[in-house]
C-alpha cells in the first residue's frame, strides 16, 4: 500500500529522530523473514534497546541527511532494515548477528558507525563491544587491581613469618 505525503514526512522524521540519537546502525537485508520471524526480531529489539524500521530506502536517504549516518546514502538499496542502538554501540550488531545465527534469511549489508561505513565482517567486532554495565565492571576491576596487589604485598612478609613459624613446630613435634 502507498504512503501518501504526510505519512512519508511521519516515517522520515522519526527515523531521523531515531539516527539524530543514535550511536550505530546496522542494515540488513530481510527477503524471506515470515511475519511470525519479523514479529520475533521486533520484539528482541525492543527488549534490547534498538530502534528497527523497515521503511523505502529514498525515505531513509532524505532521514538520515544531517546525521552522522549521511554515508550509508550511497550503500542503500534492495529491501532492506534499518537497526539504530539506541543505549549502547553493539546492540544492533548483536540483534542481528544472534538472530541470522537461527535465521538464513536476515543478511547484514553494512554497519555504520561515527559517521563511516564498515564492512559487514566488522559486524562481529562490533556486536562483541561490551555493554555499558560490562564495560563499568570491567572498569572497576583494573581500577581495584593495584589496591588489592598493594595490600597483598604488604600482608606477604608477615605470612611468610607465620608460615616459617609453623613449619619449624611441625619440624620439631616430628622429631
Amino acid at each position: 500500500m502507498a504512503l501518501n505525503l504526510e505519512q512519508k514526512k511521519a516515517v522520515v522524521a522519526e527515523v531521523a529522530e531515531a539516527a539524530g540519537s543514535a550511536h550505530a546502525a546496522v542494515a540488513a537485508e530481510y527477503r524471506g523473514l515470515t511475519v511470525e520471524d519479523m514479529t520475533e526480531l521486533r520484539a528482541r529489539a525492543r527488549e534490547g534497546g534498538v530502534f528497527l524500521k523497515v521503511a523505502k530506502n529514498t525515505l531513509v536517504r532524505r532521514a538520515v541527511e544531517g546525521t552522522e549516518f549521511e554515508c550509508i546514502q550511497e550503500a542503500l538499496s534492495g529491501p532492506l532494515l534499518l537497526a539504530f542502538s539506541m543505549d549502547d554501540p553493539g546492540a544492533a550488531a548483536r540483534l542481528v548477528k544472534d538472530f541470522s545465527k537461527s535465521n538464513d534469511h536476515l543478511i547484514a549489508k553494512l554497519v555504520a558507525v561515527g559517521g563511516q561505513v564498515y564492512d559487514v565482517s566488522e559486524l562481529d567486532r562490533l556486536a562483541s563491544l561490551p555493554t555499558y554495565d560490562q564495560a563499568i565492571s570491567m572498569l572497576m576491576g583494573v581500577m581495584k587491581a593495584p589496591v588489592e596487589k598493594f595490600v597483598r604485598t604488604l600482608a606477604e612478609p608477615h605470612t611468610k613469618l607465620v608460615r616459617t613459624f609453623a613449619a619449624v613446630r611441625d619440624a620439631k613435634q616430628a622429631a
